[in-house]
């Protein structure tokens, strides 16, 4: 009897773990449905589950920080390259050369594997046409067109310190302003006099926006045109004195507790099904073998400023503290 209940035991094990092989966990910053689409994708193919975890960049960020020393998941897919970078940086991913590699442009991954770029989205203003127009506003062309009294708690953005999206907004400035950080942070603090609310995360803003609840939100143009696509009625403008943008990417975590499914989903993920299912949210794509959305803008019909992301990334903390002490201190 006591040699059943052992064989028992033995078998019950082998097939938890069996059972535990077949699903893991995953950090993402991409939009809910997005997320869903995408991992739900890969489970039917593969047959394996994702449990995938929704956070900001900010907030993926700090969690791998928080669970360096006993990892929780073990790759984050989507978030600005600017927090890949950081979290590189603080030895919190790990590199990885894919073959599937090979169809992403060098400028748009890590020479030493450690992130690689999914896709890009310029920053941009969405106003709310019908909101605008009771508010006998104008839908802002610019960087300074938003600082005018008329914009005064009419306009949302997140807050830097859980989005890597609003920091890329500070830093946008500061490259705007040829690298003068005084008179950045002099536009950040006439800015928040537009702002009504910081929201968590990027995309937050344009939601608002689309169902009235205030006229005009700073955030990625992808997510702006993804709300009109589905009926909302607004006016995406991009700022004519040029505009920051992301690079979506992706990292492995380092000392994750399943590398090996976290490589099979990386390789995956830049595969043409699956880069064609990134297309399909309105984003621009980097890889060659993705195909471009008709409703998607163009890199080449917009104007950017110059971004040094290694930059960005070595003084996101000292910036982040300096945007809390001078602006985000009564949030």
């Amino acid at each position: 009897m006591k040699r059943f209940i052992v064989v028992i035991g033995i078998v019950c094990m082998v097939f938890s773990t069996a059972l535990a092989a077949e699903s893991f966990t995953v950090y993402t910053t991409l939009e809910e449905l997005a997320a869903k689409q995408l991992f739900d994708r890969y489970e039917e193919v593969t047959g394996i589950r994702v449990d995938w975890v929704r956070l900001s960049g900010g907030e993926a960020e700090a969690r791998m920080e928080a669970e360096k020393m006993n990892p929780q998941a073990s790759i984050w897919v989507g978030g600005v390259g600017l927090n890949h970078i950081s979290a590189k940086l603080k030895g919190l991913t790990t590199p990885y050369f894919s073959r599937a590699a090979a169809n992403t442009p060098e400028q748009y991954k890590d020479p030493e594997g450690y992130w690689i770029g999914l896709y890009l989205g310029p920053l941009a203003f969405v106003t709310n046409v019908d909101r605008a127009r009771e508010l006998g506003i104008e839908p802002p062309k610019g960087w300074f067109d938003i600082l005018d009294s008329k914009y005064t708690n009419l306009v949302r953005v997140a807050n830097p310190s859980t989005s890597g999206t609003a920091y890329n907004l500070i830093t946008c400035m500061i490259s705007l302003f040829g690298g003068d950080e005084d008179l950045a942070f002099l536009y950040l603090k006439k800015l928040d006099r537009s702002i009504d609310m910081y929201t968590r995360s990027g995309s937050a803003g344009g939601k608002s926006v689309a169902i009235g609840e205030i006229p005009v939100a700073i955030g990625y143009a992808h997510d702006m045109v993804k709300l009109k696509a589905e009926g909302a009625n607004v006016i995406i403008t991009v700022p004519e004195e040029g505009t920051g943008f992301e690079i979506a990417s992706m990292s492995l975590i380092k000392n994750g507790p399943d590398p090996v499914n976290a490589k099979k989903l990386y390789d995956w993920i830049l595969t043409e099904e699956a880069q064609g299912i990134i297309a399909g949210w309105y984003v621009i794509p980097v890889s060659k073998i993705a195909p471009k959305h008709p409703l998607s803008f163009s890199m080449d019909e917009i104007k950017t400023v110059h971004q040094d992301y290694v930059w960005d990334a070595e003084n996101k903390e000292r910036l982040l503290d300096r945007w809390t002490r001078e602006i985000g201190a009564g949030l």
